[in-house]
């Protein structure tokens, strides 16, 4: 199993810090970014690191990731309560998703408490802050060394 994971953000991620920080808190994605490489080099893992407010580029990354990598973690915001199309091209990966969420989605509006990934993700993390992104990579990095002992 590929030691390459992808961390995958959906829509108005690339505001972080300057949108609702009383919800998402003042980090920005770069400050995502620098931890989860962080938290990778500290695995021994490599990662891919992508946002985009496009629903089609995150299908077309997932895509990509079933070929090369080991697992994905995802935040796909607001498309986590919309697409189908995103837990379909998961459903095609056979390696580890988790799926993230900077809020805890679950005290939020009643639009929010359903998540189409969540039926696909071996573990959801939510409301941990930006915190839930190194969590995501350190389960992952033990998710991919379990299936390396096993094989």
């Amino acid at each position: 199993m590929s030691r390459l994971i992808y961390v995958l953000n959906g829509p108005n991620l690339n505001l972080l810090g300057k949108r609702q920080p009383q919800i998402y808190g003042h980090e920005t994605l770069a400050d995502v970014e620098a931890d989860c490489r962080k938290a990778a080099a500290e695995y021994k893992l490599d990662l891919r690191f992508h946002q985009s407010n496009r629903e089609y580029e995150i299908i077309d990354w997932v895509h990509e990731a079933r070929e090369t990598a080991g697992g994905i973690a995802i935040n796909p915001a607001a498309f986590s309560h919309t697409s189908v199309a995103i837990l379909d091209a998961l459903n095609t990966c056979e390696f580890p998703v988790i799926e993230v969420h900077i809020s805890n989605i679950h005290k939020r509006e009643a639009f929010r408490h359903h998540s189409f990934v969540s039926s696909r993700a071996d573990g959801v993390i939510a409301g941990f802050g930006t915190q839930g992104y190194r969590l995501a990579v350190m389960r992952l990095a033990r998710l991919i060394d379990e299936k390396h002992a096993s094989a």
